[in-house]
């Protein structure tokens, strides 16, 4: 395999299992884990053999130069230019998984090179120097290109070293192209050696040259994932990464953290992230904490984005008081014919709880029913509600994304300037606004998720998800799309793909 095709591997191979690092330390909790499993590695090998050995090529030598002496001729000064790589052929390649690092191998590799040669020397007859050019070609056999990386988490950044790297050519074929007959066998004996050395030196460079550019591009990725204007993902890595022999696992944040503010201290209650527990040959797998969600409720509870003013609904007559008449007869005789508004803010974060194949969710809000009448808006009852849902998830692209349906409610007069109400007969009506109001408005927002942090150029595919206690897991295959191009990785600081902006902005009354 090219040594460049290598670094691309390395870098899929991290890119693939790691996200990018933000300020927490590494002794933090952690509420995503990762997996990449064999059958991700293979599919990450298979695709570099076949999308990125072109990278290597041309890969030019340097010139070589060698002064041989040829019975009856005497001192032949020989110079070998132009030395190009033009061709790589990987016969058979693996990865394989240490207990401190990465092993990647390459064998029954073949290459062609091109170059120029000229010859000269002096007759021993008289002061006349004879000398000649053409070209030749060379085809290299049975190569073997490995080297043993070490990953470790230090700092919350990964940092990658190259541990051993190795080239060895086995044999070389000659076929020079014009010049004097003798001259075949005495640069197939005297060049051999050098040109293979020069082969293993080149693509040896090329190795620690790609390594060095692939712990920049690490170092250098953006510290958290932004999901929208108000929220981005903590994705530092936390504990020491997970080498085994068929997979690389490791653990990040995980939190929601609020735009321009350091992350918030707060400490979430966790279960012990096992090791993702996917079945089948899936590529990859990622396990998420029920604390993921309820940071995201407790960010945007924080950031006052709980709060609405209902003043259009399908049943637009329950929006005014001629429509609560005979459910609420002293608001109508009170403010007769007035329009109204429904101003409901949640009293604390939603609470979301995942059990077997379950999501549950709690959600106590507040609803002060306002009555319109001139300039004025004069509240006149406050009734607190109590939601319980079930939900449910489903992957968007490289989003979770997710809906809510109802289960039941329940409703308590908090205060009134107009009377006792009798709940019984408003419960109804509030199920039709929930129903016909919240629910859609919630669900609109839900179903465009938030991104997993898939590099940009793959999309997760034939995802299955398992809900398990306290956590959920997604476990996939990973495909490639039209945009990607390896070379861009190794420049592009927007190394994630956010294809929930896709997604337009629902039209829902507020």
């Amino acid at each position: 395999m090219s040594p460049t095709a290598l670094s691309h591997l390395l870098l899929v191979l991290s890119l693939l299992t790691l996200s990018s690092q933000s300020p927490s330390s590494p002794s933090s909790s952690s509420y995503i884990s990762i997996t990449i499993s064999q059958t991700g590695l293979d599919f990450v090998k298979d695709l570099l053999v076949t999308k990125a050995i072109s990278s290597l090529t041309p890969l030019h030598l340097p010139q070589i130069e060698k002064t041989l002496k040829i019975p009856l001729v005497g001192n032949v000064n020989v110079v070998l230019s132009n030395v190009t790589i033009y061709r790589v052929d990987v016969g058979s390649s693996y990865a394989k998984l240490g207990d401190t690092g990465v092993a990647i191998v390459a064998s029954g590799t073949t290459c062609n090179l091109s170059l120029d040669w000229y010859y000269s020397y002096s007759t021993w007859v008289g002061p006349v120097t004879i000398s000649d050019r053409g070209s030749a070609s060379v085809q290299v056999e049975g190569m073997e290109v490995g080297l043993t990386l070490g990953l470790e988490n230090r700092g919350g950044s990964l940092e990658l070293t190259l541990m051993e790297c190795g080239c060895y050519v086995k044999d070389i074929t000659i076929t020079l192209d014009g010049g004097a007959s003798w001259l075949y066998q005495g640069i197939l004996d005297a060049f051999e050696a050098q040109i293979g050395s020069a082969v293993e030196n080149a693509i040896t460079q090329k190795l620690g040259e790609g390594v060095s550019k692939l712990d920049s591009f690490l170092q250098a990725l953006p510290k958290e994932i932004e999901v929208d204007d108000t929220a981005s993902l903590n994705v530092t890595f936390v504990n020491e990464l997970s080498l085994r022999n068929s997979s690389i696992g490791l653990e990040i944040n995980g939190l929601f953290i609020r735009n321009g503010k350091d992350a918030d201290l707060k400490n979430y209650i966790k279960t012990s992230l096992p090791s993702v527990s996917c079945t089948g040959p899936k590529m990859l797998g990622i396990s998420l904490d029920e604390a993921v969600f309820n940071s995201a409720s407790d960010l945007y509870y924080n950031a006052k984005f709980m709060q609405w003013i209902v003043n259009e609904i399908p049943d637009q007559s329950l929006l005014n008081t001629a429509g609560w008449r005979f459910i609420v007869p002293q608001l109508y005789k009170k403010y007769p014919n007035d329009d109204m508004n429904l101003n409901i803010s949640l009293s604390s974060p939603p609470v979301t709880r995942i059990s077997s194949n379950d999501i549950d969710a709690t959600v106590y809000a507040d609803l002060i029913i306002d009555v319109l009448e001139a300039d004025d808006v004069i509240p006149v009852a406050c009734i607190s509600l109590v939601f319980h849902g079930s939900g449910s998830v489903k992957i968007i692209k490289n989003n979770l994304a997710g809906s809510v349906k109802l289960n039941d409610f329940s409703m308590q007069l908090k205060w009134s300037k107009i009377g006792n109400l009798r709940m019984f007969l408003i419960q109804p009506v509030m199920w039709t606004i929930i129903e016909t109001v919240f629910l859609p408005y919630a669900n609109s927002h839900l179903a465009k998720g938030f991104p997993l942090p898939i590099i940009h150029g793959f999309t997760l595919q034939n995802a299955e998800i398992v809900c398990s206690n306290a956590t959920i897991e997604v476990c996939s295959d990973v495909t490639l799309t039209d945009s990607f191009d390896l070379r861009q990785l190794l420049v592009s600081r927007s190394a994630f793909s956010y294809s929930f902006q896709d997604v337009p902005e629902p039209e829902i009354a507020r």
